[in-house]
């Protein structure tokens, strides 16, 4: 192959792997999403904790993406997080729907999780659903543990103690 052959796949292959980056970030950052946003109502949830949700991260319910975060605020009056939802005409849910603040995997992106309830009034467009979940915060859930573990006995199974009912079946074991 002379230069220019191999010049030319080289900036080929190049421009193949900066489209596929950019496909890459647009899933990443979900600006390629499939949900029709025209045909919405909005709804309202507060919460102690959103961890890392951001705007545009999808609502769920059963897996399904409803819907998508419109907006975050902080309220000061209450100190808690707004989040206004921008959830599809053809998703109603009733007025008792718990929201919850959920991850995808272990580190993964954050979403609303809606589970609906048993209430035959639907919410309303511009409505504020009470039941809601805040984010668990693996940061708190590992200090939690380990300070229940120390609190329980300052180091382990270590050394002594043992069994009780290991004892027993030795105490009643003969003697030669």
């Amino acid at each position: 192959m002379d230069r220019t052959v191999l010049d030319a796949w080289v900036g080929i292959f190049v421009v193949i792997g900066i489209a596929a980056l950019f496909v890459l970030g647009l899933k990443v950052g979900n600006a390629g999403s499939n949900f029709n946003i025209r045909e919405t109502y909005t709804i309202h949830a507060e919460f102690d904790n959103i961890g890392g949700l951001k705007e545009q991260a999808p609502v769920k319910s059963s897996g399904v993406v409803v819907g998508r975060v419109a907006d975050i605020e902080f309220d000061s009056k209450k100190f808690l997080a707004r989040v206004t939802m921008k959830i599809g005409r053809n998703f109603p849910f009733p007025r008792d729907t718990s929201v919850s603040t959920l991850t995808s995997g272990l580190l993964g992106e954050q979403y609303i999780g809606l589970e609906a309830g048993g209430d035959s009034a639907m919410a309303k467009d511009g409505e504020t659903l009470k039941l809601t979940q805040s984010a668990v915060v693996l940061e708190k859930l590992i200090g939690q543990f380990l300070y229940s573990k120390a609190a329980e006995g300052g180091g382990g199974g270590g050394g002594g103690g043992g069994d009780a009912s290991v004892d027993k079946k030795a105490a009643k074991r003969p003697r030669a």
